[in-house]
């Protein structure tokens, strides 16, 4: 049998939850039906988004709740439409409260991109890249 290959929730641990979830409301972001007072859940175009206690979601996966500062590893994305759209995008995180990590910059493959990081310091990306299409529903078809 082989694994589907889907990512259907992306889980971030966070130290604060209520915290957080102003943030992702402050991008304009709406809560799923199915979040609680113990977990969160925001749809997006092609998957959710959940914010989860850190120390309980390092828990459930069975690993050490040991936070580092700096780079992990990973990063997430949203791509957008159009080059002029990834500055203004960035630009709504920071007032949202995040931190500008790079703003919006030609990138060498071609496109527009920048980073901003949450609260938690989880980094995203906000780029246009010169092939993207998106499906009607707003997430990204990569044919």
């Amino acid at each position: 049998m082989a694994l589907a290959a889907r990512i259907s929730i992306a889980t971030l641990g966070v130290s604060d939850l209520a915290r957080s979830t102003k943030f992702y409301q402050a991008l304009g972001w709406k809560l799923a039906e199915g979040s609680s007072s113990e977990i969160i859940f925001f749809r997006t175009a092609g998957g959710v988004l959940a914010l989860y206690p850190f120390d309980l979601l390092a828990k459930d996966a069975a690993l050490p709740a040991v936070r580092t500062t700096g780079f992990g590893g990973m990063t997430l994305a949203i791509n957008v439409e159009r080059p002029e759209d990834v500055q203004p995008g960035l630009d709504a995180a920071k007032d949202a409260g995040a931190t500008i990590l790079k703003h919006a910059a030609k990138a060498d493959w071609g496109g527009v991109s920048g980073y901003f990081a949450d609260p938690d310091g989880y980094p995203w990306e906000v780029a246009w890249a010169p092939r993207s299409k998106f499906k009607p529903d707003g997430s990204l078809d990569v044919g």
